[in-house]
């Protein structure tokens, strides 16, 4: 489901297009924190993957981050502007893509759904729809009800309701959690191939280790319950990357490992593995 969101007056020049600060969320008045002092930063046009042990808060940072919710303390800022509301210009792509779409619309109906209160022209929102249905490999199923369609591609449904919307931000929570392995590895590569195409910022929740590596410029790892942040990864990989090459590169394996070892210790409490700097 595509979410507009509002951003508070004045703008800051900063390279992030993200700044998560000392975020802490109690569901609650003295009720026990969910996540506690989480910060961390997302570049413009960076692709960040968020990952941690089960019960860490992860949906709920993503949740303070969208404006969904506000936290009981800390700040979330974009481009520089605070986030006050469900801003303008970020779109999220949830897990559970059956009920983000609209049964009794079809695919078309679907992506512009989110257009509607833009103000544009009639042929720009059929323009923006039928870019975004093709960048997502789903032209000639405009006229197809969601129910119609695999799970997969359901799920490529959602994301191109996201893209027509044109964020400058996306966000995607376990976006791929409920499809089969085949077809998460397809959603992947359509995932690293929508960041270079409209080169937007991506900050990507998964439980799975490999995925995190694969499709990241950088992953941080949160701590369980509360959450906090454990340690960032910057991902030594090349720019283009594919399922096969990839995942047998050396590199890919090394960082794999560390990842796991990571969420492992962030279970444990430990901080036993060290990690590159940050660049």
């Amino acid at each position: 489901m595509t979410a507009r969101l509002h951003l508070d007056e004045g703008t800051t020049s900063v390279s992030a297009a993200l700044a998560v600060h000392n975020i802490t969320h109690r569901y609650g008045p003295g009720g026990p924190a969910v996540v506690n002092g989480v910060t961390f930063e997302v570049a413009r046009g960076e692709l960040v993957s968020l990952v941690g042990p089960s019960g860490c808060g992860k949906t709920t940072l993503m949740k303070t981050i969208s404006g969904l919710m506000q936290p009981t303390s800390g700040t979330v800022t974009a481009f520089g502007r605070p986030i006050s509301g469900v801003p303008r210009e970020l779109a999220i792509v949830f897990q559970d893509y059956s009920r983000s779409l609209f049964p009794w619309l079809r695919v078309r109906a679907n992506v512009s759904f989110g257009l509607s209160g833009l103000g544009l022209e009639r042929s720009e929102r059929r323009t923006r729809v039928a870019e975004s249905l093709a960048a997502v490999g789903l032209t000639g199923h405009e006229h197809k009800y969601p129910w119609e369609l695999s799970g997969g591609m359901q799920q490529r449904v959602a994301i191109a309701r996201a893209l027509a919307y044109r964020p400058r931000i996306l966000l995607m929570d376990e976006p791929f959690a409920s499809v089969d392995a085949q077809t998460r590895a397809e959603l992947e590569d359509l995932t690293l191939a929508v960041h270079r195409e409209f080169g937007m910022t991506i900050l990507f929740v998964t439980h799975d280790i490999d995925e995190s590596v694969y499709l990241s410029h950088r992953v941080v790892v949160l701590k369980r319950s509360p959450g906090e942040v454990h340690a960032e990864r910057v991902v030594d990989l090349p720019e283009t990357r594919d399922q096969i090459t990839t995942k047998a590169d050396p590199r890919f394996v090394a960082q794999r490992a560390e990842v796991a070892g990571l969420i492992r210790d962030a279970a444990l409490g430990s901080t036993r593995f060290s990690l590159h700097p940050t660049e």
